[in-house]
Protein backbone atom coordinates (compact mmCIF):
# COMPACT_ATOMS: atom_id res chain seq x y z
CA UNK A 1 0.00 0.00 0.00
CA UNK A 2 2.04 3.23 -0.90
CA UNK A 3 0.96 6.43 1.33
CA UNK A 4 2.15 9.65 1.48
CA UNK A 5 4.09 10.50 4.52
CA UNK A 6 5.58 12.76 6.92
CA UNK A 7 8.76 11.53 8.86
CA UNK A 8 10.08 13.09 12.18
CA UNK A 9 13.07 13.93 13.18
CA UNK A 10 13.65 15.73 16.98
CA UNK A 11 16.42 15.09 18.24
CA UNK A 12 16.07 14.63 22.19
CA UNK A 13 19.00 16.80 23.04
CA UNK A 14 17.65 19.24 21.10
CA UNK A 15 14.37 19.70 23.28
CA UNK A 16 14.75 23.58 24.26
CA UNK A 17 13.53 27.08 24.08
CA UNK A 18 13.30 30.26 22.04
CA UNK A 19 12.92 34.05 22.81
CA UNK A 20 10.05 35.91 21.80
CA UNK A 21 12.29 38.70 21.03
CA UNK A 22 14.12 36.66 18.13
CA UNK A 23 10.82 35.37 16.82
CA UNK A 24 10.73 36.99 13.24
CA UNK A 25 14.81 36.36 12.71
CA UNK A 26 14.74 33.13 11.64
CA UNK A 27 13.10 30.89 8.69
CA UNK A 28 13.61 27.23 8.09
CA UNK A 29 16.24 26.24 5.55
CA UNK A 30 13.41 24.06 3.23
CA UNK A 31 15.75 21.50 0.45
CA UNK A 32 14.19 18.97 -1.97
CA UNK A 33 15.61 15.69 -2.89
CA UNK A 34 14.60 13.07 -5.53
CA UNK A 35 14.15 9.66 -5.82
CA UNK A 36 14.10 8.18 -9.00
CA UNK A 37 11.55 6.04 -11.25
CA UNK A 38 10.69 4.64 -14.57
CA UNK A 39 7.40 4.70 -16.77
CA UNK A 40 5.88 5.82 -20.07
CA UNK A 41 2.18 6.00 -18.72
CA UNK A 42 0.86 7.05 -15.60
CA UNK A 43 0.50 3.81 -14.29
CA UNK A 44 3.29 2.99 -14.69
CA UNK A 45 4.89 5.48 -12.75
CA UNK A 46 2.39 4.67 -9.53
CA UNK A 47 3.88 1.12 -10.20
CA UNK A 48 7.52 2.14 -9.61
CA UNK A 49 6.66 4.61 -6.84
CA UNK A 50 5.86 1.52 -5.51
CA UNK A 51 8.44 0.02 -5.80
CA UNK A 52 11.19 2.73 -5.33
CA UNK A 53 9.56 5.05 -3.23
CA UNK A 54 10.86 6.00 0.46
CA UNK A 55 10.32 3.11 2.86
CA UNK A 56 8.67 4.13 5.88
CA UNK A 57 7.56 1.23 8.45
CA UNK A 58 6.62 -1.43 6.34
CA UNK A 59 5.33 0.75 3.48
CA UNK A 60 6.46 2.33 0.86
CA UNK A 61 5.34 6.64 0.86
CA UNK A 62 4.76 8.39 -2.82
CA UNK A 63 6.79 11.25 -1.04
CA UNK A 64 7.79 12.49 2.91
CA UNK A 65 8.84 15.57 4.61
CA UNK A 66 11.59 14.90 7.16
CA UNK A 67 12.83 18.01 9.68
CA UNK A 68 16.46 18.45 11.69
CA UNK A 69 15.73 21.08 14.23
CA UNK A 70 18.46 22.56 16.85
CA UNK A 71 18.96 25.09 19.18
CA UNK A 72 21.72 26.98 20.25
CA UNK A 73 21.19 27.76 23.56
CA UNK A 74 21.89 30.05 26.64
CA UNK A 75 21.08 29.20 30.17
CA UNK A 76 21.56 31.41 32.69
CA UNK A 77 21.19 31.02 36.28
CA UNK A 78 19.84 33.64 37.86
CA UNK A 79 19.50 34.47 41.89
CA UNK A 80 19.59 30.77 42.69
CA UNK A 81 16.84 30.23 39.65
CA UNK A 82 17.75 29.19 36.26
CA UNK A 83 16.35 31.32 32.99
CA UNK A 84 16.50 30.48 29.05
CA UNK A 85 17.86 33.66 28.16
CA UNK A 86 18.08 33.14 24.45
CA UNK A 87 18.26 30.16 22.08
CA UNK A 88 18.71 30.24 18.14
CA UNK A 89 17.12 27.24 16.11
CA UNK A 90 18.16 25.50 13.05
CA UNK A 91 15.40 24.19 11.41
CA UNK A 92 16.34 22.10 8.23
CA UNK A 93 13.20 21.16 6.10
CA UNK A 94 13.83 18.22 3.47
CA UNK A 95 11.10 16.89 0.64
CA UNK A 96 11.50 13.97 -0.64
CA UNK A 97 9.38 13.56 -4.33
CA UNK A 98 9.60 11.12 -7.19
CA UNK A 99 11.14 11.68 -10.15
CA UNK A 100 10.94 10.25 -13.72
CA UNK A 101 14.13 8.85 -15.22
CA UNK A 102 13.94 9.70 -18.90
CA UNK A 103 10.95 11.92 -20.29
CA UNK A 104 7.54 11.67 -20.91
CA UNK A 105 5.13 11.37 -23.57
CA UNK A 106 3.90 15.18 -23.58
CA UNK A 107 0.24 13.67 -22.54
CA UNK A 108 1.59 12.27 -19.51
CA UNK A 109 4.12 14.84 -19.11
CA UNK A 110 1.09 17.10 -18.31
CA UNK A 111 -0.77 14.63 -16.13
CA UNK A 112 2.77 14.13 -14.00
CA UNK A 113 2.95 18.15 -13.33
CA UNK A 114 -0.60 18.02 -12.32
CA UNK A 115 0.06 15.07 -9.90
CA UNK A 116 3.13 16.34 -8.36
CA UNK A 117 2.46 19.77 -7.68
CA UNK A 118 -0.45 17.94 -5.56
CA UNK A 119 2.18 15.55 -3.89
CA UNK A 120 4.22 18.63 -3.21
CA UNK A 121 1.59 21.06 -2.22
CA UNK A 122 0.70 18.15 0.34
CA UNK A 123 4.06 17.77 1.69
CA UNK A 124 4.10 21.59 1.92
CA UNK A 125 1.55 21.30 4.37
CA UNK A 126 3.47 18.57 6.57
CA UNK A 127 6.47 21.62 6.40
CA UNK A 128 4.29 24.53 7.64
CA UNK A 129 3.10 22.06 10.89
CA UNK A 130 6.81 21.44 12.04
CA UNK A 131 7.26 25.14 11.48
CA UNK A 132 4.05 25.94 13.51
CA UNK A 133 5.87 23.50 15.83
CA UNK A 134 8.79 24.99 16.31
CA UNK A 135 6.52 28.51 16.82
CA UNK A 136 4.77 27.06 19.58
CA UNK A 137 8.24 25.62 20.81
CA UNK A 138 9.20 29.55 21.02
CA UNK A 139 5.95 30.03 22.90
CA UNK A 140 5.64 27.76 25.17
CA UNK A 141 9.17 28.40 26.45
CA UNK A 142 10.23 32.02 26.25
CA UNK A 143 11.44 33.44 29.39
CA UNK A 144 11.28 30.13 31.30
CA UNK A 145 12.78 30.35 34.90
CA UNK A 146 12.57 27.19 37.13
CA UNK A 147 13.87 28.07 40.58
CA UNK A 148 16.18 26.51 42.98
CA UNK A 149 18.27 25.39 40.08
CA UNK A 150 21.64 27.39 40.11
CA UNK A 151 22.99 24.61 37.74
CA UNK A 152 20.42 24.73 35.16
CA UNK A 153 19.57 20.94 35.39
CA UNK A 154 15.96 20.92 36.39
CA UNK A 155 15.05 23.48 33.43
CA UNK A 156 16.15 20.95 31.14
CA UNK A 157 13.19 18.59 33.00
CA UNK A 158 10.77 20.75 32.73
CA UNK A 159 11.20 21.78 28.87
CA UNK A 160 11.37 18.08 27.65
CA UNK A 161 8.19 17.84 29.21
CA UNK A 162 6.45 20.66 27.23
CA UNK A 163 7.87 20.02 24.28
CA UNK A 164 7.26 16.25 24.14
CA UNK A 165 3.53 17.09 24.26
CA UNK A 166 4.14 19.82 21.26
CA UNK A 167 6.27 16.75 19.40
CA UNK A 168 3.42 14.22 20.18
CA UNK A 169 0.61 16.81 18.54
CA UNK A 170 2.17 17.55 15.48
CA UNK A 171 3.22 14.55 14.85
CA UNK A 172 -0.51 13.28 15.24
CA UNK A 173 -2.12 16.26 13.17
CA UNK A 174 0.65 14.83 10.43
CA UNK A 175 -1.24 11.47 10.39
CA UNK A 176 -4.51 13.00 10.43
CA UNK A 177 -4.12 15.26 7.72
CA UNK A 178 -2.38 12.16 5.78
CA UNK A 179 -5.78 9.99 6.83
CA UNK A 180 -8.13 12.53 5.10
CA UNK A 181 -6.15 13.20 2.13
CA UNK A 182 -5.99 9.12 1.25
CA UNK A 183 -9.34 8.23 1.81
CA UNK A 184 -12.16 8.53 -0.11
CA UNK A 185 -12.29 11.65 -2.13
CA UNK A 186 -9.10 13.01 -0.58
CA UNK A 187 -7.13 15.40 -2.78
CA UNK A 188 -4.23 12.40 -3.03
CA UNK A 189 -6.51 10.13 -3.64
CA UNK A 190 -7.93 12.11 -6.89
CA UNK A 191 -4.21 13.17 -7.93
CA UNK A 192 -3.33 9.46 -8.08
CA UNK A 193 -6.61 8.25 -9.60
CA UNK A 194 -6.15 10.97 -12.07
CA UNK A 195 -2.18 9.67 -13.28
CA UNK A 196 -3.29 6.23 -13.16
CA UNK A 197 -6.38 6.82 -15.69
CA UNK A 198 -4.84 9.73 -17.55
CA UNK A 199 -6.71 12.66 -16.64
Amino acid sequence: MLRACVRLYLPTAALVAFPLAAHAEWKPVEKVETYAISGQSGLELYRSIGENGPNVGITRAIAHTNFKLTWTRDYQPRAGACVLVSAKPKLIITYTLPSPSSPLPSAIQKNWEVFLAGVSAHEKVHGATIVDMARKIEAATVGLTVPDDPKCSKIRVEMTKRLSALSQAQRQASRDFDRIELGQGGNLQKLILALVNGG
